[in-house]
């Protein structure tokens, strides 16, 4: 089978006590999804025995210590450790924030080395993954230093796509993050994304006010005024289809997010609050931007219900089927951007 037709999906297991394991294991217990691709999960096949026999999964497992050993048409566990753990559903453990951490390390590494092909990462709990070697406040920073390109924060749905300003950066610090550069940075990620990405020909973009109602000329912050308005006319004069600052208190509710390919928040909670509150459960959070493809859930680890087997698997089925689309759009995107000269036989001038 071609490679653009059997896509291996890397899988870090993220924090094993929370949902994890559970929405992974009834993501692939539909067996016709290895006729998508085949997966990888990045743990230890003890650990992931130890979920199948939890939540009673009929998924047999191929366990590989490399990656000579794939099996198509198989679920592999690409074993990270051989140590047994002490799963704890629920429970916020710094132990169990470093085994998620070496099935994300593993997993990075294997994408680099083009040993999979996109990378999906389970949910981690921000705080017991902290330590002396791993000092990132998640996945998207992470993946930011090891791999190439500049990183965006972009969730996304068949109908709706919110890519943000500034991620993860507390309120009163939004502002200062935000610069002329940062905003042509981040807009031009995006318009490239939505191309190469998405198929979109000619994208429309929307992009949302610093301040409330834009600043209302200056009384509620000039920060649109000065930065936000001037930057925008620049690149449209540059030939993109970007529009705004629109006030983001009436936007989503006035359905004028319709009308564009992407919007542009800000700041995390401007963006992801009315994402959400559309799209829970079926959105898939995307690291657009870089010279990989990784996606996520739209949530995170939900200990309240972890172990219980009530987890609803969709945003992850989601993020992997996502992540195989996005693939292949690139790989489409590549074939038809590439030079025909550099492919034309050279003649002979004798």
């Amino acid at each position: 089978m071609k490679q653009e037709e059997n896509i291996i999906v890397g899988i870090s297991i993220g924090d094993l006590n929370g949902i994890g394991s559970e929405i992974i294991l009834k993501t692939f217990e539909d067996s016709r999804v290895l006729d998508f691709c085949t997966p990888v999960i990045f743990a230890s096949i003890k650990t992931m025995s130890f979920f199948k026999s939890h939540f009673s999964s009929k998924i047999n497992f191929h366990s590989i210590n490399n990656f000579n050993q794939l099996s198509h048409g198989k679920v592999n566990v690409f074993n990270c450790w051989n140590e047994s753990v002490n799963i704890e559903f629920g429970k916020e453990d710094t132990k169990i924030g470093a085994f998620a951490i070496k099935s994300l390390e593993l997993a990075t590494k294997a994408l680099k080395n083009n040993d999979i092909n996109v990378l999906v990462t389970a949910p981690i709990n921000k705080h017991n993954i902290q330590s002396e070697d791993f000092k990132f406040p998640g996945h998207t920073d992470y993946l930011a230093q090891e791999l190439e390109g500049e990183s965006l924060m972009f969730m996304i749905t068949d109908t709706l796509r919110v890519g943000l300003l500034t991620d993860h950066v507390p309120v009163k610090d939004v502002s200062t993050h935000i610069t002329s550069e940062l905003i042509e940075e981040k807009i031009n990620t995006v318009y490239g994304s939505l191309k190469k990405d998405f198929k979109i020909q000619k994208p429309k973009i929307a992009v949302l006010g610093i301040n409330p109602h834009t600043g209302d000329n200056g009384v509620i912050g000039s920060e649109d005024d000065d930065v936000l308005r001037p930057t925008l006319q620049k690149i449209k004069e540059d030939g993109k289809l970007v529009f705004g600052p629109y006030a983001a208190d009436s936007f989503f509710g006035s359905n004028n997010y319709k009308n564009f390919d992407a919007i542009i928040a800000s700041y995390h909670d401007q963006g992801l609050i009315p994402f959400k509150t559309l799209s829970f459960g079926q959105g898939v959070n995307y690291t657009a931007g870089l010279n990989k493809v990784r996606t996520s859930p739209d949530h995170g680890t939900a200990y309240e219900i972890a172990g219980k087997g009530n987890a609803d698997e969709n945003s992850f089925k989601e993020a992997v089927f996502s992540a195989i689309k996005i693939y292949r759009n690139r790989l489409s995107y590549e074939q038809l951007t590439a030079n025909p000269l550099q492919k034309a036989p050279r003649k002979d001038r004798r």
